[in-house]
């Protein structure tokens, strides 16, 4: 998904909750789209429909702009990871007619569109699809296993009818939060036990490595090993650099590389983590290390929020030093 159609789907809202206080007039939405649950029994109903009253209380202002039945189309294909049901270049067309109908509604003069010339038709269908494959379906599909889509489309209907919700929006605000916190308390506990793996196999790499001819270890637990000396100028702890590198987890993975980026990167040893600015320290320009960096020296107990590096995990890094910057 390309980021400029959601930021696309977004400035309509945006237009269309900044119109001069006139609702859209609520047209009825495509009933056949949803299939009404008559009560919450699971977490997952629970949750699909407080997000889809959330979704609905988004779209409200173009309620009668979408057909739901293209959007549920749009999110379920986003769910199952396939490609979007309509084109980029077809998107940003409906986008823009969408936006021009919002202000035409809304009493404002629409750029392109001669006074007391109406704008461009609405297609209600691609709507729902713009909306669903580039807006609502990727922004849910981390949660796909965790929500009921026929909750969620029932919560979306009811709104935009103005029908009785199953839910008040005290219990939906409730059973997000409550769905928020359960789920980082999982991410907690799952982080914490790959901090505690990640320690523990670094810890054990480390220590068979550091029997490696030619691997010093230094006091504070960074290894290194030349790869080629230098005779140049060693950089200070607070030294600005350029060099080129080479990032792998133990497992070989090569999470960042300036060399398939085709250019050196230049930093200051007092910006980076501690075991780039003790390496670098002790290389003289024009030599090449291989470095294996503990996690504590790294990126610690939080790694890289998101990713590729996990908690407490040990880096290799080969460096080469180019130059010592004024």
């Amino acid at each position: 998904m390309k980021m400029g159609m959601r930021g696309a789907a977004a400035s309509v809202l945006i237009l269309a909750m900044g119109a001069t206080g006139t609702a859209m007039s609520q047209q009825p939405a495509a009933r056949a789209a949803v299939k009404e649950t008559s009560t919450l029994n699971t977490q997952r109903e629970k949750l699909g429909y407080a997000i889809g009253i959330d979704v609905a209380n988004s779209f409200g202002p173009i309620s009668s702009e979408i057909d739901l039945a293209a959007l549920r189309r749009g999110v379920t294909n986003a769910f199952e990871g396939k490609q979007p049901l309509i084109s980029q270049e077809e998107a940003q067309k409906t986008d823009a007619a969408l936006r021009q109908a919002v202000m035409a509604k809304s009493g404002q003069p629409v750029p392109g569109v001669a006074p007391g010339t109406a704008p461009p038709k609405v297609d209600r269908e691609k709507v729902g699809l713009m909306l669903g494959s580039f807006a609502v379906g990727p922004s849910l599909a981390p949660l796909k296993d965790d929500l009921d889509l026929d909750a969620l489309f029932d919560a979306v209907s009811t709104t935009f009818n103005n029908g009785t919700p199953k839910m008040t929006a005290e219990q939906a605000k409730a059973t997000l939060e409550g769905f928020m916190k359960g789920k980082q308390a999982e991410m907690d506990a799952k982080s914490a036990a790959q901090a505690g793996t990640n320690r523990v196999e670094g810890n054990n790499f480390l220590a068979k490595n550091k029997t490696v001819p030619g691997v010093v270890t230094t006091a504070s637990g960074l290894q290194y090993q030349v790869l080629r000396p230098g005779s140049g100028e060693r950089p200070m702890p607070t030294s600005k650099v350029r060099v080129n590198y080479e990032g792998k987890l133990l497992d070989g993975t090569v999470f960042d590389s300036s060399y398939q980026r085709g250019q050196p990167i230049e930093f200051g040893l007092d910006q980076v983590i501690k075991g780039w600015s003790e390496g670098v320290s002790l290389m003289p320009t024009g030599s090449k290390y291989r470095f294996w960096i503990p996690g504590e020296l790294a990126y610690g107990e939080q790694g890289t929020p998101g990713g590729p590096i996990g908690p407490n995990a040990t880096l290799t890094f080969d460096v080469e030093l180019l130059n010592v910057l004024p």
